[in-house]
């Protein structure tokens, strides 16, 4: 297989975003299967990007509770 550069890649996922939003489920299936195809990225991570989501929307991790710290706290 053929590797594509990061920019063709780039220039690939802004052309086919505006057509994913507005397509319907077996549309973005295909969509989906062939930017999968050209760019050799993993299927969720294409779907993600076809989305348009970031790294920026996603919320903070809260801080975990540990059994012990629940416990304790009632006493």
């Amino acid at each position: 297989m053929r590797q594509v550069s990061m920019a063709t890649r780039d220039e690939l996922l802004v052309a086919l975003m505006a057509r994913y939003d507005q397509a319907g489920r077996a549309d973005k299936a295909r969509i989906l299967a062939e930017f999968v195809a050209v760019t050799g990225y993993h299927r969720k991570h294409a779907a993600r990007l076809l989305r348009g989501g970031s790294s920026k929307d996603r919320s903070v991790p809260r801080p975990r509770r540990s059994f012990m710290m629940t416990r304790f706290a009632k006493l």
